[in-house]
C-alpha cells in the first residue's frame, strides 16, 4: 500500500503548525509586554485581547487593531513619561506587516512573503525595544 497514512499526515500537520505558531506566540508576548509596560491609563486596548492574533483569518484583520492601539498606547506612555519618540511608535512598519500578507493572496502581486516576513520581524524587534525603554527605573506607572 502507497501514499501516506493519517498518522504521518496528522505528524506533518502538527509539525506546520509548531513551526508557525510558536514564533507567532513569543511575538504576542511581545507585543503583550509591551502594552503591559504602559500604564492603564495609557492603553487604548487590553493586553490580554492580543491573543486573538492566535485565531485563524480573524487574526489577520484583528492585527491591524493590534499595531493601531499599541502605537496610540505607546504614544501616551511615553507623553506621559516625558519620553521622546515618534507620534505613532511602530505604525508604519506595523502596518506593511499587516498588510503584505493580504497582498500575498491578490493574482499578479505575489511574492511579498519575504517582504512580509522581514517587516514582521522589524516591527517586532522595534516593538520589543519600545517595551525595554519602558522596563527603566521607571516601570510601568498604575493610574
Amino acid at each position: 500500500m502507497s501514499g501516506i497514512g493519517i498518522w504521518e499526515a496528522g505528524l506533518v500537520v502538527i509539525v506546520f503548525l509548531g513551526l508557525f505558531y510558536i514564533p507567532l506566540i513569543f511575538y504576542v508576548l511581545t507585543l503583550r509586554k509591551a502594552l503591559s509596560q504602559c500604564s492603564p491609563g495609557s492603553r487604548t486596548l487590553s493586553p490580554g485581547l492580543v491573543w486573538l492574533l492566535l485565531i485563524p483569518l480573524f487574526g489577520l484583520i484583528w492585527h491591524f487593531v493590534i499595531v493601531v492601539s499599541l502605537a496610540k498606547s505607546l504614544h501616551n506612555e511615553f507623553v506621559k513619561r516625558n519620553i521622546s519618540e515618534d507620534q505613532n511608535p511602530g505604525l508604519a512598519i506595523g502596518l506593511a506587516t499587516c498588510i503584505l500578507p493580504l497582498l500575498g493572496v491578490v493574482p499578479h502581486v505575489r511574492g511579498l512573503g519575504l517582504a512580509a516576513l522581514i517587516c514582521w520581524i522589524v516591527y517586532w524587534v522595534k516593538i520589543a525595544g519600545y517595551s525595554a525603554r519602558l522596563e527603566g527605573p521607571a516601570g510601568p506607572q498604575v493610574s
